[in-house]
């Protein structure tokens, strides 16, 4: 391998190593990014399951059976 050849391999290796760097940082940004949003997702989750018991409650809904209900449902 001639010297020119060595140092185009050299430069080459540096430019993939910047190049793989910049991507691996770029991953764990957006990985970071996606486990923040899944995380609250998580959280609107509860909140909504949370206050659709109490929805249910309030509404005496959670003791009622179905056919009783449909009932008192206009036709």
């Amino acid at each position: 391998m001639s010297k020119t050849e060595c140092k185009a391999a050299k430069e080459l290796t540096k430019a993939m190593d910047e190049t793989m760097q910049r991507l691996q940082g770029r991953f764990q940004a957006i990985t970071e990014h996606l486990e923040e949003q899944i995380d609250e997702m998580g959280t609107r989750i509860s909140f909504l399951e949370e206050s659709v018991t109490e929805l249910m409650t309030q509404a005496d809904m959670d003791e009622e059976p179905i056919s009783e209900v449909a009932d008192v449902l206009p036709q």
